[in-house]
């Protein structure tokens, strides 16, 4: 049985992509066609792709893996939160802080460096 239909992902929009002077080439290949200056995306290859992704966040989390959610838009933000904590899973609903993932080393060490300090203060070694 499918994940989500084809009259699912109409009805939710998915099929909306860019403006078409906003897009990246590399995404050509997912395009169905153009109307009033805004891309289609095609739902044949979505859908094969959502199916895809479930089965392997299913497999991962089964296996004890954590998925991170992330929806930093003000119509995304109650519904991350809700599936997140639902699944006790860790989430990101607000400002997404860039090099999270690209320049993850470098920002771990200054969260360490924050909780050092955090715990000096709280010990009254700043005084």
């Amino acid at each position: 049985m499918a994940i989500v239909s084809m009259r699912q992902m109409l009805e939710a929009g998915v099929h909306f992509g860019h403006q078409t002077q906003r897009w990246n080439p590399r995404m050509q290949r997912f395009i169905h066609g153009e109307r009033n200056g805004i891309y289609i995306i095609d739902l044949e290859q979505t859908l094969v792709r959502v199916e895809t992704a479930y089965n392997f966040v299913r497999q991962l989390v089964s296996g004890g893996g954590v998925v991170l959610f992330v929806g930093t838009k003000k119509q995304a933000q109650d519904p991350i939160k809700n599936y997140a904590e639902r699944s006790g899973m860790p989430y990101i609903n607000e400002r997404w802080l860039g090099g999270m993932l690209t320049n993850f080393e470098t920002i771990g060490k200054r969260v360490a460096k924050m909780l050092e300090y955090e715990r000096m203060r709280a010990a009254g070694e700043f005084e």
